[in-house]
């Protein structure tokens, strides 16, 4: 499922002849702020981020989480990842996920990108409710999940694998 996002689209991540993503994950994954936020994952290799291409199209097939790269719209470079993590399709919940490759922060594509996840989510799966947590001092995320649209609700209970306090966000279909 390819969205047009106006000055970016949002498509599959990609590592084939036509298109590779790898090695712009891997520069993004290899960043300090980026490294900061996202716990989960390391790409230090080709073949870690040919995994997680492929554990990313796995998600999509079997309804766990639609995630779609970020990218200029006449290159195909990747500018982001945007993402609904956590998709429940009984219950119509899902949260969002996004990050921006470092070379490309600042220029709203995080927010564009989550918008448009955001219209698919609600009007294409027919969500009801979708979440966004960041940690408490990722001041960028606070304002992006404002800027999307989301009320704050506040702490969560438990913290974020670093130990820091999770802010959460809700965000409901009108």
């Amino acid at each position: 499922m390819e969205i047009n996002a106006g000055a970016y689209y949002l498509r599959q991540l990609r590592a084939d002849r036509h298109l590779d993503d790898r090695t712009a994950l891997m520069e993004a994954f290899a960043d300090p702020a980026h490294r900061r936020y996202v716990l989960n994952y390391r790409l230090r290799t080709l073949d870690e981020a040919t995994e997680y291409v492929a554990l990313r199209a796995a998600q999509w097939a079997c309804d766990e989480r639609c995630s779609w790269a970020v990218a200029e719209p006449t290159t195909g470079r990747l500018l982001g990842e945007v993402g609904l993590r956590e998709l429940d399709l009984t219950f119509n919940t899902a949260e969002a996920s996004v990050w921006t490759h470092p070379g490309e922060r600042g220029q709203g594509i995080a927010a564009t990108a989550l918008a448009a996840a955001l219209r698919y989510g609600f009007g294409g799966l027919g969500l009801q409710e979708i979440s966004y947590r960041h940690e408490e001092s990722n001041a960028a995320s606070a304002a992006l999940a404002a800027r999307c649209g989301f009320t704050l609700v506040g702490p969560e209970r438990d913290p974020s694998p670093s130990g820091e306090p999770l802010i959460r966000w809700l965000h409901k279909s009108s």
